[in-house]
């Protein structure tokens, strides 16, 4: 397993993989294979179904850290802190260090450089975020086209740097500022929609696999359709079963 160091010292010397799981088997599946795996409050969408990630709870979050935790044995595992998570100090190092205890190595923190400083002087590994932040963004369109909006993204990014992350995700921002971002800091970036000049990349799990319905987003690139195989494999089930071809001799006892 990789330690928040080693991520670190990856930057210009490896590509890093990162990506999103929320249960038991999937982490099984990935470990071992990713650098890192994200436990995102993307499961909101992907696992629960609302509509955004503003819904998402601790409970939520830890319970699908500790299912991670336990397929994944291998990889460093990182807990996504939910919105309303670390709007204080206090708060923020109770529930850091309750998904350190369901077994996550580091947590993840939206923007919030003073939180993420406090954190890491707690001994609290942390990975940063900037750009699109969706706990706080409710216009989901590319961040930092603007040269304000661009300036801030960056300065945000030194910060979280300068504080103590030991890495720094950079969402749906352009291509040129997140490698001026890249080219800016002693960390390593971990891109979602902001180009091929980032330290590594992350996708969430149900994007790559075309397991969120229709939804695919400019920036994911489907490495295959699970979803069509499995309803397939659904529907076969429940032909055999409307016919009696399920189960036949051989799936019986005797």
């Amino acid at each position: 397993m990789k330690t928040p160091y080693e991520i670190k010292y990856m930057k210009s010397k490896e590509k890093i993989a990162m990506l999103t799981a929320y249960d038991f088997s999937s982490a099984g599946l990935m470990d071992g294979i990713a650098d890192l795996i994200l436990i995102g409050d993307s499961l909101g969408m992907v696992v629960l179904g609302y509509e955004n990630t503003t819904k998402v709870t601790m409970d939520d979050m830890l319970r699908a850290t500790g299912a991670v935790a336990r397929g994944a044995k291998n990889t460093l595992i990182v807990g996504d802190m939910p919105i309303g998570a670390y709007d204080s100090n206090t708060n923020a190092l109770k529930n850091a260090n309750l998904f350190l205890q369901a077994g996550a190595h580091a947590v993840k923190i939206e923007r919030k450089p003073e939180t993420a400083k406090f954190l890491v002087s707690k001994g609290i590994r942390v990975m940063g975020h900037v750009g699109l932040t969706p706990q706080t963004i409710t216009n989901f369109k590319v961040q930092g086209k603007d040269e304000e909006t661009a300036d801030k993204i960056l300065e945000e990014a030194k910060l979280m740097d300068k504080y103590g992350c030991f890495s720094l995700v950079l969402e749906c921002i352009p291509r040129e500022l997140a490698e001026k971002v890249t080219k800016s800091i002693s960390i390593p970036t971990i891109g979602i929609g902001a180009g091929p000049d980032c330290d590594g990349q992350v996708l969430v799990m149900h994007d790559i696999l075309g397991l969120y319905g229709d939804f695919k987003p400019k920036f994911v690139k489907r490495y295959a359709e699970i979803g069509e195989q499995i309803k397939k494999a659904f529907l076969e089930y429940r032909n055999d079963v409307k016919e009696g071809k399920f189960p036949a001799d051989e799936e019986s006892f005797h």
